[in-house]
């Protein structure tokens, strides 16, 4: 019953590919739920649905959230970023160029500028120079068209979706798919929106506030690339936090203050005590588990797993995606940077090496390799 239950999941995830099964509808509009969809024990690892389910349709948009739901994840990641006048939208970057039809919209060329964020320079439309209403009248469009062409069909048909959409989208399937469902917010360049007198933080804890969601049992992790505003965090609210990590450089708030320690600090051991006093979880760049070797195929795991456990923290690191460019030398299927590797085989080693989960593209098959592992 296992293989046939199991399967089922992966395969509908990857029939919505087929044109026969692909969605015409608006935003909002149900994929067919997959059958079978198993209930998580409180203590297994847990997949987060990164963006949604951006392997199937662009990200950050309802429709994706509502895929990875359907596909049977119980949380999604959430990126947050700050309108003009101080609504929460679910967009990776505050540059928008890349993600909607802004470009296309005359009446908006006179908003594109360069910005310098984080220490990087970037050309073309941000959120905080638009008003929730003018957010609005764009539709988002697939942000990788090289890896994933199917994504393309939605291009036009989803709006930029607000964070309480995200939580009354969330609340609705958890009604009628009878299991608890969640969002992981991520608040994006911190110490930036701070700079510019537009802070994210003030909102995120007022959201919470308002829809009964600062609470140690809501379904609601924050996370952050940034330590600082973590640690105030930590004194505001009373849901988890996670502590994001990169393979290389350092967080924002050190660098405009300063400090000289780098991720690399923090990942240490005595780093890690240091998390453990605000947050539950450390979400790695994978690299940081299990590197890659001079032939780029995967490696050996590091200690960080047994270090952050030695200090209480839950290990969830990002990103799995099923595309060869995305995967190790080894386990691509060919050249093609469309097609899908053996993502199985990565996630495996990952569970193996002791992960508490990981955020992933692809929710269906990231489910399969959660079932495999646990054998159920």
């Amino acid at each position: 019953m296992k293989r046939k239950r199991v399967g089922v999941l992966a395969l509908s995830g990857l029939a919505l590919l087929g044109v026969a099964s692909l969605a015409i509808g608006p935003a909002t509009a149900a994929p067919q739920q997959v059958a079978g969809a198993a209930a998580h024990r409180h203590d297994d690892p847990v997949i987060v649905g990164h963006r949604g389910a951006p392997g199937y349709r662009p990200e950050h948009t309802l429709a994706s959230y509502e895929l990875a739901f359907r596909m049977g994840v119980d949380f999604v990641d959430v990126d947050l970023v700050p309108t003009k006048d101080g609504q929460l939208v679910a967009r990776h970057e505050p540059e928008i160029g890349g993600t909607t039809d802004v470009a296309d919209h005359k009446e908006f060329a006179s908003r594109k500028a360069t910005k310098v964020i984080d220490g990087v320079t970037m050309t073309g439309w941000f959120t905080e120079d638009f008003t929730l209403a003018e957010l609005k009248t764009l539709r988002a469009k697939e942000r990788i068209p090289e890896n994933r062409p199917n994504n393309q069909l939605y291009n036009g048909r989803f709006q930029i979706a607000t964070y309480q959409e995200v939580i009354d989208l969330t609340r609705r399937l958890g009604k009628e798919l009878h299991r608890t469902l969640g969002t992981y917010p991520e608040v994006k360049h911190s110490t930036y929106f701070k700079s510019i007198g537009n802070p994210t933080e003030p909102k995120l804890v007022a959201f919470l506030n308002r829809n009964g969601l600062n609470r140690s049992d809501a379904p609601v992790i924050i996370q952050s690339f940034e330590v600082t505003n973590l640690k105030e965090l930590h004194k505001q609210v009373r849901v988890p936090l996670l502590q994001l990590t990169e393979a290389s450089g350092a967080p924002a708030d050190f660098v405009a203050a300063g400090d000289k320690r780098t991720y690399d600090d923090i990942v240490t051991p005595a780093g890690l005590r240091e998390v453990a006093k605000y947050a539950k979880y450390l979400g790695p760049d994978k690299a940081q588990v299990i590197p890659r070797d001079a032939s780029d195929n995967l490696g050996k795991p590091t200690s960080l797993v047994a270090d952050a456990h030695r200090v209480g923290l839950k290990v969830q690191p990002y990103t799995f995606r099923n595309e060869n460019p995305f995967l190790p030398a080894n386990l691509r299927s060919s050249a093609s940077p469309t097609a899908f590797g053996n993502v199985f085989a990565e996630e495996a080693a990952f569970f193996k090496a002791g992960v508490d989960g990981f955020f992933a593209d692809q929710a269906d098959t990231a489910l399969e390799s959660l079932h495999d592992f646990l054998g159920h």
